[in-house]
C-alpha cells in the first residue's frame, strides 16, 4: 500500500462552543506516524458525548489541549504506514483503535498508538468497529466496577439484579447485552419508543419508560431491588434518594459514567460512613485487552452495535447535531466513504 502524501479532508473546531455549526471542513497535511504509532486510512469513526462536551468546554483547559482540534476518538480503518518499533501491524491490516486524548477520527487519515490498536476481523464491519472502543468498553468496565461478573451464565454465582439507565443509548445498549451474557437479570430504562428494542433486541428482562412515574422512580415491574446499577442517564437526572430506595437492602453499587462534582462528594461521604449503598464515579481509559474482548464478542455474534444513523464526512455536522440531541438510539457513525 503506497504511503499517502499531501493533504486530506478533515472536520475540526477552533474554539469552545458553537455546536454542530462550529465544525469546519478543512484541508490539512496527512500526519506521519511517530515511534510506536500507526497511520490509519480512516473508514469510520463514531461520535460520543465527550466529543461535543469537550467542544462545550466541560474539560477546559485540559481538553482540547490545543486548537484547532479534530475530534473523533474511536478509529476504524486500514493501516497504511507504521512508525518505528511497530511490529504487530503492517500496511493493509484492518484495525480498530482508541486515540484519546489526541482524537483525529473525523478525517481521512489518523495516527494512533499501536498499544491501543487491535485487529478488526472480517466479521466486524468498520462502522461496527468504530462503535466499540469508548462505548462498549465503558459498559464493560461499568459492570465490572459494580461487581457484575461477565462469565458464562452457568458460572454466574449469584445472579444479580442489574439496572441500566438510558439503556438505548451508546453505552447503555452495550451494558444491557453484556449483563445478559453474564446470566444476570436486567431491568432497563429508556424512552417509550425504544421499549421494544431494549426488550426484544437487546434482551432486557424488564423495560421501563423513564417518562412514567414508575420509570422515574426506577421501580421494577416485578418488585426487584437492584444489586448493581449502570447509570448512563445524565448525572443530574436521578437524585441519590431515588437510588437509595431502589437498591437492595443488603447494599449495592451505582456506577455513574457521567460523574459530576456532586457525585464525587457523595461517593466520598459514603466511603467515610462505610455505607452499604454506594455511588461509584467512573472514568474509563480502554485497554487493548478490553478492546480485544468486545471485538471478539461482536465477531462471535454475541454482542451487537446498534447504529442509530450514519453520515459521510461531508455531513459530519448532522451526525454531531444528532448526538447532541440526546435522542440517538445506539451510536452515531461517520463513514469516510459513506454515500452523500
Amino acid at each position: 500500500m503506497a504511503k499517502p502524501s499531501g493533504t486530506m479532508r478533515a472536520v475540526q473546531y477552533d474554539r469552545y462552543g458553537g455546536g454542530a455549526q462550529g465544525l469546519k471542513h478543512v484541508e490539512v497535511p496527512i500526519p506521519s506516524p511517530k515511534k510506536g504509532e500507526v497511520l490509519i486510512r480512516m473508514e469510520a469513526t463514531s461520535i460520543n458525548q465527550v466529543d461535543w462536551k469537550f467542544q462545550k468546554g466541560v474539560a477546559r483547559p485540559v481538553m482540547p489541549r490545543k486548537f484547532p482540534f479534530v475530534s473523533g476518538f474511536d478509529l476504524a480503518g486500514v493501516v497504511v504506514e507504521v512508525g518505528a518499533g511497530v511490529t504487530e501491524f503492517k500496511a493493509g491490516d484492518k484495525v480498530i483503535a482508541f486515540n484519546f486524548p489526541k482524537g483525529g477520527g473525523l478525517a481521512e487519515y489518523a495516527v494512533a498508538s499501536a498499544s491501543l490498536t487491535v485487529a478488526r476481523p472480517p466479521e466486524v464491519s468498520a462502522a461496527q468497529g468504530a462503535c466499540l472502543p469508548m462505548a462498549a468498553v465503558t459498559a464493560l468496565r461499568s459492570l465490572q466496577a459494580a461487581g457484575v461478573t461477565l462469565d458464562d451464565p452457568a458460572a454466574a454465582s449469584p445472579r444479580k439484579n442489574v439496572l441500566v439507565t438510558a439503556a438505548s443509548g451508546g453505552v447503555g445498549h452495550f451494558a444491557v447485552q453484556l449483563a445478559r451474557l453474564g446470566g444476570h437479570r436486567v431491568t432497563a430504562t429508556c424512552g417509550a419508543r425504544n421499549l421494544g428494542l431494549v426488550r426484544d433486541q437487546l434482551g432486557a428482562d424488564e423495560a421501563l419508560d423513564y417518562g412514567t412515574p414508575e420509570g422515574a422512580a426506577l421501580r421494577s415491574p416485578s418488585g426487584r431491588k437492584y444489586d448493581a446499577v449502570v447509570h448512563c442517564a445524565p448525572a443530574a437526572g436521578v437524585p441519590w434518594s431515588v437510588f437509595l430506595r431502589a437498591l437492595a437492602d443488603a447494599g449495592g453499587k451505582v456506577v455513574d459514567i457521567t460523574p459530576g462534582f456532586v457525585a464525587g462528594v457523595t461517593a466520598i461521604l459514603q466511603m467515610a460512613t462505610f455505607s452499604k449503598k454506594r455511588l461509584v464515579p467512573l472514568i474509563v481509559t480502554p485497554t487493548k485487552e478490553d478492546m480485544e474482548l468486545v471485538v471478539g464478542l461482536v465477531k462471535q455474534g454475541r454482542l451487537a452495535a446498534v447504529i442509530d444513523s450514519s453520515y459521510p464526512l461531508s455531513r459530519a455536522q448532522e451526525g454531531w447535531a444528532r448526538s447532541m440531541s440526546g435522542h440517538a438510539t445506539g451510536k452515531v457513525v461517520v463513514e469516510m466513504g459513506g454515500s452523500e
